[in-house]
């Protein structure tokens, strides 16, 4: 499991986005940042919980996370370690405003620390990164630091300068563990395999007992089309852990690619009997309709979200309420009932409207409304309305200098583009627009097949077709289609 891939529901992070590695770094030694506390009874909590975190089990840091702040009710991190670990959205903010509460009273990198997650919140992205770059400056022999600058790179798809701090944190200590981890997926997406390869088996070397080790490597496998033995090293993460949320996905997703969906909706409804929270749940009816929909079965998977919708209601959790009305729309929208892909969008807008979240956080829930009325007009042939909205947006995520919604919004020039028949620009748009969603490889080879270059459509729709994706919905989305036309092409 790939760390960096934790979504913030109506944020910048489209699971982005932190995780372990965004975590306090430090415990009073040379070079390190120090860590705030004034009990040593909730320290050595927090280091317990600190070091489960960094090996993604997340769900068993949390009674250590609690204790530590049972100890210490002004425990600045033990409070933002928590929200990094919760399995709510609503959780994860709750904690994150007390951690944030606490940051003008805790040690400049703890500061520099909650302030950078914050500026990823409210997608101030290069204001996230300015905040990283002064924390290495000031700690730069602390891993952890070097690790966190390095996770925004990786979720900016900077993954080059992700490896060249991966690397530094990897000299100061050369036993830090989920440095490895995130090096192989930064290989990975540079589709450099075998050195992704060499950072999961030393990965392995470091914490053979540990679940994740066999499930990150199980991933690169899948990648490669290596479905069966992707499966095994997956059932080895489960041997050590049965209750490892990823490795259940993985094994799911590979049934899935397989075509053999029923199998991947029993791995899953396994995942299902054994969740420990909500959030495991709600993962559970997420893949569940990620099946569905690889089996063309919209109605089913609708269902599926609408399940999670209800977990969400239940705590009145607005952000995880606001993100799966949206999820809802987008399914929809490839199903082709525009009106009602609409209607979502605009429930998922009020509902975050409404809600008590934070003024930038919505701010960020009306762009995303904008850009998705915008592809609903462009389904509905209304390209001057596509046009304009694409345009506003645009405007307001240039002046936010967010690199993904940069991306996003080169995206939707991309589709009105290709709407227009216009595929040389279609083409460029969608050259600068996100070559990890797969459903852009698939529209690339759309602009390339329209242009008259056969052998440039085929490249991207090899692409498309193999991308093999965990979990991945875009995926889903042209999986069969991209398949279907690489044949005719």
């Amino acid at each position: 499991m790939e760390r960096g891939g934790r979504h913030i529901a109506l944020t910048c992070f489209s699971l982005s986005t932190v995780l372990a590695l965004i975590l306090c770094a430090g415990c009073g030694e040379s070079g390190k940042i120090p860590i705030t506390t004034s009990s040593d009874t909730a320290l050595e909590y927090y280091l317990e919980g600190r070091e489960l975190a960094e090996r993604l089990r997340g769900q068993e840091s949390i009674e250590f996370f609690e204790k530590a702040i049972a100890e210490d009710p002004d425990f600045a991190m033990a409070y933002l370690n928590l929200a990094l670990v919760s399995p709510t959205t609503k959780g994860f903010f709750e904690n994150f405003d007390r951690a944030r509460a606490l940051a003008d009273e805790v040690s400049e990198g703890e500061r520099l620390n909650i302030l950078g997650i914050e500026a990823g919140i409210n997608a101030f992205i290069m204001q996230q990164r300015d905040l990283y770059t002064q924390l290495v400056e000031a700690y730069p022999r602390d891993e952890r630091a070097h690790g966190l600058l390095g996770n925004h790179y990786f979720t900016q798809q900077e993954f080059e300068a992700a490896i060249g701090e991966y690397a530094l944190a990897t000299e100061i200590n050369p036993g830090f563990s989920p440095v490895y981890n995130q090096l192989g997926y930064a290989q990975r997406f540079l589709q450099n395999y075998d050195e992704a390869e060499k950072a999961f088996m030393k990965y392995v070397e470091l914490i053979p007992d540990d679940p994740n080790p066999y499930d990150s490597y199980a991933e690169l496998l899948m990648k490669m089309g290596k479905f069966d033995e992707s499966i095994e090293q997956y059932r080895k993460a489960l041997e050590i852990d049965p209750n490892f949320v990823a490795s259940h996905l993985g094994i799911a997703t590979n049934l899935n690619f397989k075509n053999r969906h029923a199998d991947a909706r029993k791995q899953i409804e396994e995942l299902y009997a054994i969740a420990r929270n909500d959030g495991e749940r709600r993962t559970a009816h997420f893949a569940m309709a990620v099946s569905f929909i690889d089996e063309g079965m919209m109605a089913d998977a609708i269902e599926e979200i609408r399940k999670q919708y209800a977990l969400a209601e239940r705590i009145d959790d607005a952000g995880a309420m606001g993100a799966d009305l949206n999820l809802i729309g987008n399914i929809l929208l490839e199903w082709g009932k525009y009106d009602e892909a609409l209607a979502n969008y605009e429930q998922a807008a009020e509902v975050v409207r409404s809600s008590d979240l934070s003024d930038e956080v919505k701010d960020n829930s009306k762009r995303n409304f904008l850009y998705n009325s915008a592809r609903v007009d462009i389904k509905l042939g209304d390209l001057a309305s596509a046009r304009a909205k694409a345009g506003q947006y645009r405007e307001e995520v240039e002046a936010l200098g967010n690199p993904n919604q940069v991306r996003l919004a080169h995206q939707l020039a991309g589709m009105i583009a290709l709407a227009e028949e216009d595929f040389d620009l279609a083409a460029r748009e969608l050259e600068q627009a996100s070559q990890l969603n797969a459903y852009n490889l698939y529209r690339l080879s759309l602009a390339y097949r329209g242009r008259g270059d056969i052998e440039k459509s085929r490249e991207y729709c090899v692409k498309a077709a193999d991308y093999n994706g965990l979990v991945d919905i875009n995926y889903t989305y042209i999986r069969t289609k991209s398949k279907d036309m690489l044949n005719r092409l």
